[in-house]
């Protein structure tokens, strides 16, 4: 059957490694794949064939394309199948690792905190597990859109949140987090939780959210999935949105085109930097999988072919 809209076979430069990718190999992912099967979420690529159903014209081989794997696997090869949807044009010059390391975290801070959050100039933004991929990613783009940015992140990687121009970094396992963050908003609180962590961590911020801010929900890191007390919402006036960056594929695509605009022009004018734990070969993958799941690694680990 041909795939609505077609594929594009590319030859494989760097794919990202996502916690998806570790869920599909535990048999846990939402969409279970039965083995075998290669993992890889996305890929980028210069483009091999063009497969039928692809709209005329619209990719040319050798061209540099980034998106996401047909199926939502086989990332981690020489070869990948693309959705032809879902791909984006990339400048010739612009470093296919970098891109492979921005395309999901930027996306999703995009969408948290543009198509979710519309944040505003002027607003406090606290971002939680802030030396992630996905939380350096909302630290850039919330200095990119005039935010003041706390970062929380553990001891161990403080510089790294610093670098990424946070105005303040802290310690959110310190146990004068909370009265930190408050001396430093006068008491007020945070317009926004940027939150991709869950667990034990939803409860500090809770408490931390301004009177009619917000708490962006992205995933749960800790493995731990909260409850909200209502009767907190209520009393406090704000606000808990839940960011399902991959929904939008499912109910309007619309939001994808601005998206990948803005972050593939910000990557190409050098004013985001993708937070690059390591590269790694197919020898590397298994240990590099391990230490994403650990929460060992710092920033994003990416595949390239050996």
């Amino acid at each position: 059957a041909v795939t609505p809209g077609g594929v594009v076979k590319v030859e494989v430069e760097a794919a990202d490694l996502n916690f998806a990718d570790i869920l599909q190999c535990q048999g846990s992912y939402q969409v279970p794949r039965t083995p075998p099967f290669i993992p890889g979420l996305s890929a980028v690529g210069r483009v091999t064939e063009i497969g039928d159903g692809v709209e005329d014209g619209r990719f040319v081989v050798g061209q540099r394309v980034i998106g996401m794997t047909e199926g939502n696997d086989g990332g981690f090869a020489e070869e990948a199948l693309l959705r032809a949807t879902d791909a984006t044009l990339l400048d010739a010059d612009v470093d296919p690792i970098k891109a492979a390391a921005a395309h999901v975290t930027y996306s999703t801070a995009w969408f948290a905190l543009h198509q979710r959050g519309r944040i505003q100039p002027g607003q406090t933004v606290l971002v939680l597990a802030a030396a992630g991929g996905v939380g350096s990613a909302a630290v850039e783009l919330a200095k990119l859109a005039d935010c003041w940015v706390i970062a929380a992140a553990g001891s161990s990687k403080q510089t790294v949140c610093a670098e990424l121009g946070a105005d303040v970094v802290l310690d959110y396992d310190d146990e004068g987090f909370y009265e930190r963050v408050m001396s430093l908003t006068d008491g007020r609180g945070v317009d926004v939780v940027y939150d991709p962590v869950g667990g034990r961590y939803f409860d500090v911020a809770r408490r931390l959210v301004a009177w009619e801010g917000q708490i962006l929900v992205i995933g749960f890191a800790s493995g731990d999935i909260p409850s909200a007390p209502l009767n907190h919402v209520l009393v406090k006036n704000y606000a808990v949105v839940g960011v399902h960056m991959g929904g939008y594929w499912q109910r309007d695509t619309r939001p994808f085109g601005a998206c990948h605009e803005a972050v593939y022009g910000w990557l190409a004018a050098d004013r985001i930097h993708p937070l690059i734990d390591r590269v790694v070969g197919f020898s590397g993958l298994p240990e590099a999988l391990r230490d994403l799941a650990e929460r060992r690694s710092i920033g994003r680990l990416v595949f390239a072919p050996d």
